[in-house]
């Protein structure tokens, strides 16, 4: 019975810390997927009752935030375990990057448009090669 007292604690935390170590290298291989697609994890949730649990024994189970290589930000549930690799199920779009296109046109410090500038240089050249294609008749 004494034996007990000790073994039944011992084991406990021994799955404790069991459970804490797969559950750092989830997290590693998951951030290592997303990285490998050009993006970069915002955060990662144990859900052990996340979509298609029932029925999985060895793969675990997590909510993950993430933003992808365009800057669009995801949410997912993954599922992974030391055998499976990642899968992820699930995945929405959540928030999408600011456009990065001015709404305004670029103004030069003269508070012109460069298009503005454009088309009055244009102007200016054509009537110089107008006056040296008079000035070469004459």
């Amino acid at each position: 019975m004494e034996m007990l007292s000790i073994v039944i604690p011992l084991l406990i935390g021994l799955s404790l810390i069991i459970r804490a170590a797969a559950g750092q290298v989830d997290r590693r291989r998951i951030e290592e997927d997303v990285r490998s697609r050009g993006g970069y994890i915002t955060d990662i949730r144990w859900r052990p009752f996340g979509p298609g649990w029932f029925g999985e024994k060895e793969s675990r189970i997590y909510q993950v935030e993430y933003v992808d290589r365009e800057g669009s930000r995801h949410q997912a549930y993954c599922k992974t375990s030391l055998w499976s690799g990642v899968y992820f199920t699930q995945d929405q779009v959540i928030g999408i990057p600011k456009p990065k296109i001015p709404l305004t046109p670029p103004t030069t410090r003269w508070g012109t448009t460069r298009e503005a500038e454009l088309e009055s240089e244009n102007r200016e050249l054509r009537e110089e090669l107008e006056r040296l294609r008079k000035q070469a008749e004459e």
